[in-house]
């Protein structure tokens, strides 16, 4: 699990949890948790979400983007986001 990402709005945390002493796992079990900090909500993405949200973080990335554009793109997944937090 690595920390990836911590605004104001979202947090977005990576989790790699391919077999372990596996290259190349046929069905990779890893993914992104985003965090909707405002809403109090989270989503977990795995898969084909997962890679196209790495793709587009990627390419932003590339651009040197704001704390705003970055948060707008994540944005685009937290619509998705039905897992409500709750405290422990």
């Amino acid at each position: 699990m690595q920390m990836l990402y911590n605004s104001d709005h979202y947090v977005v945390v990576a989790f790699d949890m391919d077999a372990e002493g596996d290259e190349h796992p046929a069905t990779p079990q890893g993914g992104y948790e985003i965090v909707d900090k405002l809403a109090r909500r989270g989503i977990f993405l795995n898969g084909a979400a997962a890679e196209g949200f790495k793709r587009g973080v990627s390419e932003l990335v590339e651009r040197g983007p704001t704390e705003e554009e970055l948060d707008d793109f994540i944005s685009g997944y937290t619509l998705l986001a039905q897992q409500p937090l709750t405290l422990h």
